[in-house]
Order: C-alpha cells, then structure tokens, then sequence
C-alpha cells in the first residue's frame, strides 16, 4: 500500500501544471488586448448606434404629429396668435400691407368666466351685416399652397382665410353712445370718455359725428383707436345697430403682442367709461375738494381735546387709587 501511494505522488503536480494551463490559455482567450474579443463588442457597439438612430427616425413623425395637434388645440380651445393686417388700430397694434405686422396673443378662455367690458381689444368674427356685401375671400387653388396658408394662418404666420376683425369695445348692450360733445369726445350714457389709447392719423384731431344709438342686448359697440382711419360699429352695416358685434361672435381677447420682439408689450386694456368718472370726480372745483381735508382738521381739534381729558382723568385716577394702597 505505501509502495502505490508512493507512486500515485509524482502524476499529481502534471495534473496541476495541466489544469492552470488550460485556465492561462482560457484567461488569455477572454484578455482585453485580445483582437477577437475587441472586434466583438465594438460590432455590438456600431449595433447600438444604428438602433438607436432608425428608432429617433421612426419616432420623430409621431413627435411631430403629436406637437401639430397639441398646438392645434392650444389653438382652438385656449390662446391662437393673429396677424394684425392693417393700421385701423394703430398705435397700438400696428399693421399695414407690406410691412411687418405685430403678431399678438388672444385669450379665448376669459370670456369663457367673465363678459366683455369696454377698452378691451378684442378679435371677433364679422357679423353678417360687416361681411354681407364683400368679395368672397380670396386662396389659392393649390390644394398644397392652401394647406399652408391654413397653416400659417393658425399660427399667425399668415393672414386669417376666415373674417376676422379687431377693435376696442366702447360701449356694452344696453347702453346709448354717441358723438360728440363740445370737447369733440365719444359719450357713453351722456358721460364722455377718457381715451388716451387714441391715434389722429394726419394730425386731424376730430371725430365725425354719429348716433345716439343704443347698443342692442348681447352686443357691442366696437371703434378702432386709429379714429379716423377705422371701418368699424360707426359704418359696418350702415351704421347704426346693424353696426354692433354680437357677443357670440368674440374670438377672445387681444393679450400680448408677440411678434416682432421690438414690440413685446402688452395690449392695454384701457377702460375709458371708469376712467372718465374718476376724472370727473378729480375735476370738481378746488374749494369742493378741499372739503373733506376741512372737514377733517375740524373734526380732529375736538377729538384730540377729548382724548387729552379723558387720558388726564385716567392719569389721576390711577395715581389716587395707588395712594390708596400704599
């Protein structure tokens, strides 16, 4: 038994010299530096790339399509920018063919919670009586060309295919306006207005007389700030009521303007009906106004002369009734 034992020893280490030499070479098989193995995971790295590239182009269309209809909707439902196509409303929004225009942001969501009120600029939809007597609307017989233009129109990049105006409100249903007093102003009620947003185109400072007319129920009455170079409530229809915009015909209102950014501005919203009452209250007389200050001083005399008696008896009633104590 030892004698085989003996003789078992010597085969032990070739197995061991065998076995780490196959593990060396299966090592050296799977080393970086091995130009098999390198070739491999840069094949799977070029893969990779081309996947991920042919996937970006499958996915871009739909990104783009989805991006079309969320603006569309934007468009449609909550805010659309407008071209402003003439001068009717200058200077605050300015447009004229050939120039250009500013581009300007509408809320179609307010009038949603709130009713139209005057000095807002709003954008509307003619009326019949505004639109019944103009040449259709000219587009292209492109079908191509025509998709763009409608495009463009949506995003404000074009002017609108539709009859679509904008103006300041002057005047709501129910109430009477007119021109003018002797100061050559608009008055609403028998009140005039305060409406600094005007522009004399020319230099004219005058405003061609028209009404009384009441505003029907429902509509407004509409005027451009451009004065004197606007088509709007005091002729659209041949004046009169037939000149005042249903309420159900405003877009929105006229927010920003946001295009070109050398006009980045917002649209005032000037309310010439409040503005004109708070003058008129400013301009009473002098001597009317200095009423309440007299009125006042007058008051505070006896008030401070009570105040002193009565701290004064508190004062000795407290020092009494501490003697009292002690």
């Amino acid at each position: 038994m030892p004698s085989n034992a003996a003789e078992d020893e010597p085969d032990r280490p070739e197995d061991d010299k065998e076995s780490r030499a196959s593990s060396d070479a299966s090592s050296a098989s799977s080393a970086p530096g091995d130009s098999s193995s390198s070739g491999a995971g840069e094949g799977d790295t070029r893969s990779a790339k081309r996947n991920k590239q042919r996937s970006f182009w499958k996915e871009l269309p739909i990104l783009i399509v989805v991006a079309l209809v969320l603006a569309f909707l934007i468009q449609q439902f909550v805010a659309r920018v407008y071209m402003i196509p003439s001068g009717s409303m200058e200077k605050t929004l300015h447009g004229c063919p050939g120039c250009t225009p500013d581009r300007i942001l509408v809320d179609k969501v307010t009038y949603h919670f709130t009713d139209p009120a005057p000095g807002d600029v709003v954008v509307f939809r003619g009326p019949d009586a505004w639109v019944e007597d103009d040449p259709p609307s000219e587009s292209s017989d492109n079908p191509i060309a025509s998709f763009f233009q409608n495009i463009g129109s949506v995003f404000g990049l074009a002017p609108p295919d539709e009859r679509d105006f904008v103006k300041r409100i002057i005047a709501t249903g129910g109430q009477t306006v007119e021109c003018c007093d002797d100061r050559n102003r608009v008055m609403v009620d028998g009140k005039p207005l305060d409406e600094p947003y005007i522009y004399w185109q020319g230099g004219k400072a005058e405003q061609r007389e028209f009404g009384p007319v009441k505003v029907p129920e429902n509509t407004v009455w509409v005027m451009g700030d451009n004065r004197n170079n606007s088509s709007d409530s005091r002729f659209q229809g041949g004046g009169g009521e037939r000149g005042a915009v249903p309420v159900e015909n405003i877009i929105g209102k006229a927010r920003l303007i946001v295009l070109p950014p050398s006009r980045w501005a917002v649209v005032s919203d000037h309310n010439p009906q409040e503005a004109s009452e708070q003058n008129a209250a400013l301009s009473a007389p002098a001597w009317q106004q200095g009423l309440p200050l007299a009125a006042g001083a007058l008051a505070a005399w006896p008030t401070l002369f009570v105040s002193r008696k009565i701290g004064s008896g508190v004062r000795r009633w407290v020092s009494r009734r501490r003697g009292r104590e002690r």
